[in-house]
């Protein structure tokens, strides 16, 4: 196939880097230079119609409900929140910044393993707080990994009204692609201002609306918009193999498989954080079902464990017979022992016996010796 010839409008060339800024989500923990893998919520399979109904926003804060406040682990600290997020909060009294600053890392650090709990705690923040920035782009990160779009929409917008960013685009797009707007993600994509954006948010951008071209059913369309010069790009940032997944995504969906397997073994090559599961598809177009292969190992697992289970018995009855050979051997010693000492104690009797003997003749000899004496004398009287 030919090389992909398009280019990402406005998109600082990537030789230069990614240039350091304001990360997506970082109400989450401060963390060294590690950069957020974009906005995936239902994307993880590029353009694939996964979605379905999701629920409807209850929005309690605007109507003053009284839900409680989500309880904060005692090792949250407010110290653990980044540091441009917490020069934001210092408009606050210190008691209502601290107690933000908590519940924006425990909406950060749940947001993938619990989001309807991180999604509690970024609306417990904005309860305190409805006029810092960052809370309002934690509650509508934290509504879009809940799949509560609307409320996302509208909090992520908030968000780029009172910043001037436009750093949310990506996830407002696919957001109404949820709803079922396509139309509305690809202008989106279409008026954004891509020169505002770092490669990963303005690739991110586009995924979404070649993905929204997809719902159209504009399959070869889709395509055609995701054939830019990044696709080949020297980088291993994981936004590199988030753009080559959708392409491969696209040109399966268009039904160039050939395509879409080099693509998303491409993919794979450099997907070292496995934010995709190229690898996966990539074995499914080869044929090789994964349950099939996880049955295999289970069979193979359970054969491993009967045969370590017979091993175990085969040396414990070894070990039995090396026990009960050792009792015998006890019991030979023992009586071995035993004749010994029968031994030693007959000849011990019979060397006493001997010895009575022998003192026996000693006094029958003295005494005869005795007698030849007294004879003697009597004869010379």
């Amino acid at each position: 196939m030919e090389e992909p010839s398009g280019d990402i409008v406005d998109v600082a060339p990537l030789e230069q880097g990614i240039p350091e800024q304001r990360e997506a989500a970082d109400f989450r923990e401060r963390r060294d230079d590690r950069r957020d893998r974009g906005p995936r919520g239902d994307r993880d399979r590029g353009f694939r119609d996964d979605r379905g109904p999701r629920a409807d926003w209850r929005d309690e804060d605007r109507r003053g409900g009284t839900d409680l406040a989500p309880e904060l682990p005692e090792d949250i600290s407010a110290r653990d929140l980044d540091r441009d997020v917490r020069e934001e909060l210092r408009s606050l009294k210190s008691t209502d910044a601290s107690m933000v600053a908590r519940h924006l890392v425990a909406t950060g650090r749940l947001l993938d393993e619990d989001p309807e709990l991180a999604l509690a705690h970024a609306r417990a923040a904005r309860r305190i707080a409805p006029r810092i920035a960052a809370v309002r782009e934690a509650l509508g990160l934290a509504a879009y990994h809940n799949g509560e779009w609307q409320p996302a929409i509208a909090e992520l917008r908030t968000f780029h009204r009172l910043t001037g960013r436009q750093s949310h685009l990506a996830v407002i797009a696919d957001a109404e692609r949820a709803l079922g707007r396509p139309e509305r993600a690809i202008d989106i994509y279409r008026t954004a201002d891509r020169s505002k954006l770092a490669p990963e948010e303005a690739v991110e951008l586009l995924i979404v609306g070649a993905g929204a071209r997809g719902d159209l059913g504009q399959r070869d369309a889709a395509v055609a918009m995701l054939q830019v010069r990044e696709l080949t790009s020297a980088s291993r940032e994981p936004w590199v193999a988030r753009l080559r997944y959708a392409y491969a995504d696209a040109l399966l969906a268009a039904g160039r498989r050939d395509e879409a397997r080099e693509w998303f073994g491409r993919a794979a090559d450099i997907d070292e954080d496995l934010t995709t599961d190229a690898a996966e598809r990539l074995l499914e177009l080869d044929g090789v079902v994964l349950e099939d292969l996880d049955a295999e190992f289970e069979d193979e697992a359970d054969e491993d464990l009967e045969a370590d289970e017979d091993l175990e018995a085969d040396e414990d009855e070894d070990r039995d017979e090396d026990e009960d050979r050792d009792e015998d051997e006890d019991e030979d010693e023992d009586l071995e022992d035993e004749v010994a000492e029968s031994d030693i104690e007959a000849e011990d009797e019979r060397a006493a016996e001997a010895e009575e003997l022998d003192d026996e003749d000693e006094d029958r000899e003295s005494r005869i010796v005795a007698l030849r004496d007294t004879d003697r004398e009597d004869d010379r009287r």
